[in-house]
């Protein structure tokens, strides 16, 4: 089902192919998706650029909002809040994506993001919304 709802995703949104997105896992508990480390991805400092980091923790939650509903491929996000906790590593960027709440018209999203080998420190953690068509 991962490979799933990462070939829709890559489908869908171009930009998936760009950052080389993967998700390596999807179950009931959410799902793990991966942008691995490209010197493309790095910004002025030697760090991952913020956008990679927010495209990284979008994609999550747009994959386990696929992995619960299906095919809702008009899902978009209405909300992203994130906060940049530490520098990123220069190896592949995790990130961890829950489901909090889901309603009808709504799902509220968790996303926690981590460097490769460094799981215990996050960083960025993001909060977001995905408004549902009706």
């Amino acid at each position: 089902m991962a490979s799933d709802v990462e070939a829709l995703i890559r489908a869908g949104l171009p930009m998936a192919e760009d950052i080389d997105l993967r998700i390596d896992r999807l179950d009931e508990g959410g799902v793990l998706a991966r942008v691995p480390f490209h010197t493309k991805l790095v910004r002025p400092g030697g760090t991952l650029s913020g956008p990679t980091i927010m495209a990284l923790a979008d994609a999550a939650m747009y994959a386990v909002v696929l992995g619960r509903l299906g095919r809702v491929e008009m899902a978009v996000t209405s909300n992203l809040n994130i906060n940049f906790l530490v520098k990123p590593r220069p190896v592949d960027l995790l990130a961890e994506a829950t489901i909090l709440r889901l309603s009808r018209r709504q799902a509220v999203c968790e996303v926690s993001l981590y460097s490769l080998g460094a799981e215990d420190e996050l960083v960025a953690h993001v909060t977001g919304t995905y408004a549902l068509p009706l």
